[in-house]
Order: structure tokens, then sequence, then C-alpha cells
């Protein structure tokens, strides 16, 4: 059975950085064509914040441009998500996922739960 194991999360300063990982154990990382970080505030809808295709190519949120970077190690089968200069409604439960978008699977992570306050 696949699973993701995110963690790296935290309380942090606003301004502060912080670095996610999500390990991919049951499979290899490169079976996978997309790859991607969502967040989740309480009593709102999930939110794509980061994603990366096979190719390398990545897009981000506009509100996270700049300030988060989405990368991968196949060989270590994780997915990493470095954010920078963190404001506090960055805070969110910070989930993994990945996707075979040909065969429509996919998996999720339990989330990483990151506060950023004073």
């Amino acid at each position: 059975q696949v699973q993701l194991v995110e963690s790296g999360g935290g309380l942090v300063q606003p301004g502060g950085s912080l670095r996610l990982s999500c390990v991919v154990s049951g499979s290899s990382l490169r079976i996978y064509d997309i790859m991607d970080w969502h967040r989740q505030v309480a009593g709102k809808q999930r939110e794509l914040v980061a994603g990366i295709i096979n190719s390398g190519t990545a897009n981000y949120a506009d509100s996270v441009k700049g300030r988060f970077t989405i990368s991968r190690d196949s060989d270590k089968k994780t997915i990493y998500l470095q954010m920078n200069s963190l404001k506090p409604e960055d805070t969110a439960v910070y989930y993994c996922h990945v996707k075979r978008s040909w065969f429509g699977t996919e998996v999720w992570g339990q989330g990483t739960l990151v506060t950023v306050s004073s």
C-alpha cells in the first residue's frame, strides 16, 4: 500500500522559514507524473499551493509565488516544500499529494500543521 508521510511542520514566527518533506513508501516516486502540496484552513476548501510534474516544471498559487519552492528527489522518494518569508495567513494544515494522471490514481498524505504566529 502506498503511503505519504509529511513532516517539517510546526510553529514559526512571521518572516521565518520551514521546509516540509513528504516521503513516499510502498512505491517509486517516479511512477507519479503529478506531485503537489495543498493546504487547508478549518472551515475552508483545500487549496493547491504548489505543484511539480515529471519534467520538473513547477507552478505556484499567486499567494506563495516568490516565497515557496517545490522540489523532489526521486532517489530519496521525497517531495519538498521550502517556505520562506512566512506570513500568518500561511497558517494551515499542509497536505502532500501524488497522482498518476493516465490511470487516475492518487494518494494523499495525512497532513502536517504549519502555524505562523508571533
